[in-house]
C-alpha cells in the first residue's frame, strides 16, 4: 500500500498482528529484502516493511536534502502515526541500520528494541566525512551518467560484497534484480543526501541509546566487526554477536542464524505474549 507522509509517497507492507517490528533495508535494496523472513516473524510480531525514500516503489524526490537522516527518521515517525503504531522494534541493515540508530536516538520513546546488522554510527572525524562526501558524490555522478545497470555492476564488485559471490544462483539473481528496480535519481539523491559522509557522527551519542540493542556483524566483514565491537562497548544494554560464515549481508549469507538471533532478541525485548 502507498502511504503519504510529509509530502512524499512511501510503499509499505504490513503482515500479522501483535507487537510491531519495522525492517529497514540497505542502499540499493527494497522491502523485498525481508520477504523471506516474514513467515518466521509474524508468529510473534506485526511486521512492517517499507521502501525507503529513493528506493523501490517509494518516491524519489530530486532534492538530496529531502534524503537527510533527520528527515527520513521523521518520515518513519509519521508513518508510524499513519499506521496507528505508538512504539516499535526496528531492524536495520547497513544504510537502514544507520537510519535505525538515528531513529532510536531521535525518538527513544517510540523505539522498543533495536537490531543493527552491519551498521555504523557514521564517521567520527570531519576529514573522514568530507572525503566520503566526495566519493559518494562521484558515485552519484556515475549513476546519473551511465545508469543503474552499469552502477549495479560496479557496486556488486566492491570488496565489501565479495562473500555474496558464494550465494546460490537463484538468491544472487533475486538480489541483483532487486537492485535494478531502483531509479538513477533515487540512488544518486540517496547517496548525496543520506550517504555515510552526510550523516552526522553518532559515536558520542551512543551512551544515550536506551533501547535494548542487538548488533550483528559477519565473521568475514572485518571492518564492521570492529565497528560493531566498538559500538557495543559504548552503548548500554547492547549485545554484540559475530555471525560465522557471513560477510556484510548476514541475512542472505546465513539466514537461519540471522533469524534465530533476531527472533530471540525480539522475544526477549520487543514482543509481549
Amino acid at each position: 500500500m502507498i502511504k503519504k507522509v510529509n509530502g512524499i509517497s512511501l510503499n509499505v507492507e504490513t503482515y500479522g498482528d501483535g507487537a510491531p517490528i519495522m525492517l529497514l533495508h540497505g542502499f540499493t535494496g527494497s522491502l523485498q529484502t525481508w520477504k523471506p523472513f516474514v513467515s518466521e516473524l509474524i508468529s510473534r510480531c506485526q511486521v512492517v516493511l517499507i521502501d525507503l525514500v529513493g528506493h523501490g516503489f517509494s518516491d524519489s524526490p530530486p532534492d538530496p536534502a529531502r534524503y537527510s537522516m533527520g528527515r527520513v527518521a521523521n518520515d518513519i515517525a509519521s508513518l508510524l502515526d499513519a499506521l496507528s503504531i505508538e512504539k516499535t522494534s526496528v531492524l536495520g541493515y547497513s544504510m537502514g541500520g544507520r537510519l535505525a540508530l538515528h531513529f532510536a536516538l531521535t525518538y527513544p520513546e517510540r523505539t522498543k528494541s533495536l537490531v543493527l546488522e552491519s551498521a555504523s554510527p557514521g564517521l567520527a572525524s570531519a576529514d573522514e566525512r568530507e572525503a566520503r562526501i566526495k566519493s559518494d558524490n562521484e558515485l552519484a555522478d556515475f549513476i546519473e551518467k551511465y545508469g543503474v545497470p552499469a552502477f549495479v555492476k560496479r557496486w556488486e564488485n566492491l570488496s565489501l560484497f565479495e562473500s555474496q559471490r558464494r550465494l546460490p544462483d537463484e538468491l544472487w539473481e533475486r538480489l541483483h534484480t532487486d537492485r535494478l528496480r531502483n531509479s538513477s535519481r533515487g540512488l544518486a539523491s540517496s547517496l548525496r543526501g543520506m550517504g555515510t559522509g552526510k550523516q552526522a557522527s553518532l559515536w558520542e551519542s551512543l551512551s544515550a541509546l536506551n533501547a535494548p540493542t542487538l548488533i550483528l556483524a559477519g565473521e568475514l566483514d572485518l571492518k564492521f566487526r570492529e565497528i560493531g565491537l566498538t559500538m557495543a562497548q559504548r552503548a548500554p544494554n547492547t549485545t554484540f554477536k559475530i555471525i560465522k560464515g557471513a560477510g556484510h549481508t548476514i541475512h542472505l549469507e546465513q539466514p537461519e542464524r540471522f533469524i534465530e538471533e533476531v527472533s530471540r532478541h525480539i522475544f526477549i525485548h520487543g514482543a509481549r505474549f
